[in-house]
């Protein structure tokens, strides 16, 4: 996927515990590891909003586009 979570870094950045992350957001420590490890599908934007909001960043800072080649798809013309 295109799409890499750098929330690790922050945290590391913060020197902030991902539980700690967790009840500062009232996220489950599940939902925030599935989260880290990239796993993730999709993100509501009030989520994000609120972890950028604890770790005084930007989304930019926790999420980062590097496009695939293989994701890419010919154009139906």
């Amino acid at each position: 996927m295109p799409i890499i979570v750098n929330l690790d870094v922050m945290l590391a950045r913060r020197k902030m515990s991902l539980s700690t992350l967790a009840a500062t957001v009232n996220i489950t420590l599940a939902n925030l590891s599935i989260l880290k490890s990239g796993k993730a599908k999709a993100i509501r934007f009030s989520t994000l909003a609120a972890i950028c909001q604890a770790l005084d960043c930007q989304p930019a800072d926790i999420l980062e586009h590097r496009p695939d080649p293989a994701d890419l798809r010919p154009s139906a013309e």
